[in-house]
């Protein structure tokens, strides 16, 4: 995959890059640890540092405030160490907040928390009938919306998906264990309809999918498997300001020839749960 992202062809120009205001939801990991193992990065074996996650996670916090993003908290809950991935709690858009409905049990409390949050504060809930884990799955783009499939979020949560919001859903079929949720694989870097840009990993799809984005978004930014290895395409964007994995320096250096501003920020204590950036962020539109 590194070739291809060393052959792949350039915009003639670089569009003019410029930022938007973003609304975000987050979740401090005060009871972050890996007791148990649901996706391959876990290993509740290895030892894992709750001060340490609660550092890093709070410069990711700190990043965003400084970027002038509205940041709102959802309280932690004792026992549900993984709520610290605000992505997977659901997927709003146009006021509309469409609950989570997880996989394992370990994981499935957290919907109903997320859930009562969304309803207090404003936003008009959908419970869902369909398994599926919010905004892992489901991006945003242009008028459309990317929905994952393969690992967790069931495909007829799509179905769910387009009658709850209106909008087109675009099936992607995941096919890599390590990359179980589409904001693993797959990063929205501009949603604004007409300019639409993303980056993504090819080998985690399948190849009917694959020929869906090469179709879709021909001057997407193909990653390496480096720094997709450790989560570099799990990031958030406000279309200009592009914050990721500190250690993912490809994917950086392809950002700003895009006209991008990469932000790292180191979350590898909470990359022992399988999750960065983007999984700790939830993004609210209202």
């Amino acid at each position: 995959m590194s070739t291809l992202a060393r052959t792949q062809p350039q915009p003639a120009t670089t569009p003019e890059r410029r930022p938007t205001g973003r609304s975000v939801l987050m979740c401090r990991p005060e009871h972050f640890t890996v007791v148990y193992r649901i996706n391959p990065w876990m290993n509740p074996a290895a030892p894992t540092d709750t001060n340490l996650a609660l550092a890093q996670w709070q410069t990711l916090y700190d990043t965003y405030v400084g970027l002038g993003y509205d940041v709102a908290l959802i309280d932690p809950v004792d026992g549900l160490p993984d709520m610290v991935y605000a992505a997977n709690g659901g997927f709003v858009l146009d006021g509309i907040a469409y609950g989570a409905k997880f996989t394992h049990p370990e994981r499935q409390p957290e919907g109903p928390a997320y859930m009562r949050w969304f309803g207090e504060a404003g936003f008009d809930v959908h419970v869902p009938d369909e398994v599926n884990e919010g905004e892992g799955d489901f991006l945003l783009v242009g008028e459309s919306i990317l929905a994952g499939t393969g690992f967790r979020s069931d495909s007829r949560s799509h179905e769910e998906l387009a009658r709850v919001f209106g909008r087109e859903i675009v099936t992607l079929k995941l096919v890599n264990p390590s990359f179980y949720h589409l904001d693993t694989a797959l990063a929205v870097l501009d949603p604004t309809p007409g300019q639409e840009h993303i980056a993504y990993l090819p080998s985690a799809f399948d190849e009917a999918s694959v020929a869906v984005l090469r179709e879709r978004y021909p001057d997407a930014i193909i990653v390496n498997e480096t720094d997709a290895a450790i989560l570099g395409l799990n990031s958030f964007s406000d279309g200009y300001n592009v914050v990721i994995a500190s250690r993912a320096a490809d994917f950086e250096r392809q950002l700003r020839e895009h006209g991008y501003n990469p932000i790292g920020v180191d979350l590898s204590e909470l990359l022992l749960g399988g999750g960065g950036v983007k999984c700790c962020t939830l993004e609210l539109r209202r």
